[in-house]
């Protein structure tokens, strides 16, 4: 067991989850503390002592579950690595082949399961499913996600559902109310069976394969390690709930910057306190400091080539709408507009991003980037709001379509603002190629910054609040 828990250790590394060595002590000495082969208390213990961020248990759940697949289940036998996972057909006695399989009884069984929220005869169809319905061959390099589709698919998850709908509805004047949570916990029993049908398919694996091999099959790489550029919209989901804590993290730090300041020293309090001490100033007095709120302005590339990017930048434009009062959001493609009140408190961010993309008016020629003309415009109509406190946060890859730049527009706004930064998504080795005209926006920022994961946004937003950020050029 000591050499699982050390190969489950190392493959949570190797997937990118930062455990620390003093980490992995407390993870083997908690494991002491239990009964070893309870696996529920097995996988909550190590996660517990292994687990610091809510964004690596998706990683965390995938590796225990391959690293401990052998674990005995209740009502189950477990399976030796290197074993064959493959079960014997039935023996019918009379030397006649196997008999067909019948796929209504284990629907059957699967929704008498399911309607009693009985785990065990769960788990006894799930093996069966995956019996006769995966399709799994030894040595066959296949992932497990092919199986799993394999398997599904032929139990049709939606008639089942609609079966189990029926069943439990039949006799009962619910209300609309109870009918939606009963419809909830239809759905909460049957992507419980999914799971059992996926760690049935996960534990046979490991035993044809080996823990190593498929731990590096599923392996994924953390959300904070995705490349923006090419998110999913279910990537795209989970992104939205770790911006809040980011965006909190910074109203945060600067809060407690403004908290440390002292102020000016008051020389009159000075003197009256040292009447106590024989004239002796050995406790200096100082002014209370009276700290500007932060302003924050925003503009966001949100062109075609943009998309996913742009969807990113917007949700976190929205969750800093929360948290800091003296924000100003803009949109731009060839021209560009204000969409601050878009982000109004209260506004959903799906209702924000449609409201962006049907009333902003962010296209004046032919709705390709045009760099040049959206900061020439920016600067005419709001350059004169813009204050020695206002920092303006600028979000694109800054291929301008080989139009003019017009750089010294963003010279005239570096001049106004406290600080200028730029956050880009592509590499960096990918700047100043093709049509890309960063080196000559970069001369006027304060800082540029790739950005290309939700890791880079957030070394970003520590360097961003750092003493003399003004003075650093990260270009």
């Amino acid at each position: 067991m000591l050499g699982v828990i050390t190969g489950f250790i190392d493959e949570l590394r190797a997937a990118g989850v930062p455990v620390s060595m003093v980490e992995a002590i407390d993870g083997m000495r908690a494991v002491e503390a239990i009964e070893i082969g309870e696996r529920v208390a097995l996988r909550e213990t190590l996660r517990a002592t292994l687990i610091k961020n809510q964004r690596h248990e998706r990683a965390f759940d995938t590796a225990f579950d391959v690293y401990f697949s052998t674990v005995p289940l209740p009502d189950s036998t477990p399976i030796e690595e290197g074993s064959r996972p493959d079960l014997p057909p039935p023996d019918r006695g009379d030397g006649s082949e196997r008999a067909p399989f019948d796929i209504d009884a284990l629907l059957d069984d699967l929704l008498q399961a399911l309607a009693r929220l009985d785990e065990e005869a769960m788990r006894r169809g799930a093996r069966t499913a995956v019996d006769e319905l995966a399709g799994m061959e030894p040595g066959r390099p296949v992932g497990g996600t092919y199986y799993l589709y394999r398997t599904l698919r032929r139990l049709d998850l939606a008639d089942l559902e609609a079966r189990l709908i029926e069943a439990l509805m039949e006799d009962e004047d619910l209300s609309e109310f109870d009918q939606r949570l009963l419809r909830e916990e239809i759905e909460t029993r049957l992507e419980r069976l999914r799971q059992e049908i996926e760690e049935e398919i996960r534990r046979r694996l490991v035993a044809d394969r080996g823990r190593d091999a498929v731990a590096r099959t599923l392996r994924r790489p953390l959300i904070e390690d995705i490349d923006l550029m090419h998110a999913t919209t279910r990537d795209l989901q989970e992104m939205e709930a770790a911006i809040g804590p980011l965006t909190r993290k910074l109203a945060a730090r600067l809060a407690r910057r403004r908290r440390k300041r002292a102020g000016r020293l008051d020389f009159r309090r000075t003197m009256r306190k040292s009447l106590a001490t024989g004239g002796v100033p050995a406790e200096p007095q100082f002014r209370h400091p009276r700290p500007h709120r932060p302003e924050v302005w925003l503009l966001c590339d949100i062109s075609g080539s943009m998309a996913t990017f742009s969807r990113f930048t917007l949700q976190f434009t929205h969750a800093m709408a929360t948290h800091f009062s003296k924000l100003r959001s803009f949109a731009f493609v060839d021209t560009i507009d204000e969409v601050t009140d878009f982000f109004g408190a209260g506004v959903d961010f799906g209702s924000a991003l449609q409201r962006v993309t049907t009333e902003a008016e962010v296209v004046w020629l032919d709705g390709h980037s045009d760099y040049g003309n959206s900061l020439e415009t920016f600067n005419t109509t709001y350059g004169r709001q813009l204050t020695p406190r206002t920092t303006v946060i600028i979000t694109g890859d800054a291929r301008n379509n080989y139009r003019p730049p017009r750089d010294k527009v963003l010279g005239e706004i570096a001049e106004a603002a406290r600080a200028l930064v730029w956050l880009n998504p592509e590499p960096r080795a990918y700047w100043d190629t093709g049509d890309s005209a960063m080196s000559h926006y970069a001369a006027h920022c304060t800082s540029v910054h790739e950005v290309r994961t939700l890791r880079q946004l957030e070394q970003f937003i520590e360097e961003l609040t750092l003493p003399g950020t003004r003075a650093s050029q990260n270009a």
